[in-house]
């Protein structure tokens, strides 16, 4: 599985232990996950006005800086 982060590629290896594929599946959706594989998949599929754009980005940053500073604040 190829994902792509700032035209990077990352490979995700997922062992398969006791012959257990739905075990394996579950590791493979949760890393994917984290890796916010399926909210770009679903951006990607439909059409996003430039200004819903810039919204939506803005509000990110705004939450990535407000979870930072949550963090910094908590040591």
């Amino acid at each position: 599985m190829l994902t792509t982060r700032q035209n990077r590629r990352y490979f995700i290896k997922i062992e398969v232990k006791d012959n257990n594929v739905e075990q394996a599946i579950r590791v493979l959706k949760r890393k994917l996950q984290k890796e916010g594989f399926f909210k770009v998949m679903k951006m990607k599929s439909t059409y996003e006005k430039p200004s819903e754009k810039k919204k939506r980005i803005r509000t990110e940053n705004i939450k990535r800086i407000k979870k930072q500073q949550k963090l910094r604040n908590r040591y």
